[in-house]
């Protein structure tokens, strides 16, 4: 199994993320992505890929940096991250944390700021050929249409949770929807994965948050309770789902199959 979206260089797993790396091998996960959500976490990101092979590297600009009670993310900043990205593209995965989120971000100026880095990092990422691990919070039908008005195709939109219709949209163009472990509480996420088609399925687990109960931590072993309520729903063995899900981060990611199942 993948593991598509995850923080793994939070301070949630400074006390053992060594051993949160075994459970989830034990679990049968053979890669994680790793996402940075600013310039000092993208370091982060890119220092924790070096050391270990099975993390799968992406640098981003998460849109909660714009939200309406933080201070407001200067110009320099951007570019830093864009630069950064830039130097580092044969090193990395894609392009990731970015993306939109409403909820956070309700003032008109921090919402077009938002916006504009948001779209400057899509171009980013088609000029560099990288996919992108998108975040899309109260904002699914804005993203999704940003992403298509600029062409956008290699995309992992990370635990969608706007209307079907608007993620059938996104599958059409070749999208994939991770879905986490908090699937079994969502009503919202079991019909996300009853409406998309197989191809347009991946799995996640946003650790450390998104877990099955909200009281504990989680982390990428629990990636197979997503895998678990997918193949339910879906009608599927797990195996398979953990076959076609893999298949579907290959492409997006572009991952050799070699590549995804070295542990």
């Amino acid at each position: 199994m993948i593991d598509a979206h995850t923080h793994l260089t939070s301070a949630a797993f400074d006390a053992d993320r060594a051993q949160v790396l075994a459970r989830a091998r034990a679990a049968g996960v053979t890669r994680i992505a790793l996402v940075g959500q600013d310039a000092e976490e993208n370091r982060a990101v890119l220092a924790a890929a070096a050391a270990e092979p099975a993390f799968l590297p992406f640098l981003g600009l998460h849109p909660d940096r714009f939200a309406d009670r933080a201070p407001a993310v200067s110009p320099r900043e951007i570019d830093t991250v864009a630069e950064m990205i830039a130097r580092e593209a044969p090193h990395i995965t894609g392009i990731g944390e970015v993306g939109l989120d409403h909820w956070v971000c309700q003032l008109p100026e921090r919402r077009a700021l938002q916006h504009e880095a948001f779209a400057r990092l899509v171009v980013l990422a088609q000029e560099l050929a990288l996919p992108l691990n998108v975040h899309s919070r109260s904002a699914g039908r804005h993203a999704i249409d940003l992403l298509l008005a600029y062409g956008a195709r290699r995309v992992l939109m990370h635990a969608f949770d706007g209307k079907a219709a608007y993620a059938l949209r996104g599958a059409e163009a070749g999208f994939v929807f991770s879905i986490p472990p908090s699937v079994v509480r969502s009503p919202q996420k079991q019909k996300l994965i009853r409406a998309l088609p197989l191809h347009a399925l991946a799995l996640e687990t946003d650790s450390p948050v998104l877990g099955p109960t909200r009281e504990e931590r989680n982390e990428p072993a629990n990636a197979r309770i997503a895998a678990a309520a997918i193949a339910q729903i879906k009608g599927l063995p797990e195996q398979a789902v953990h076959d076609l899900t893999d298949e579907n981060i290959c492409r997006v990611f572009g991952l050799s199959a070699a590549v995804a199942a070295r542990a």
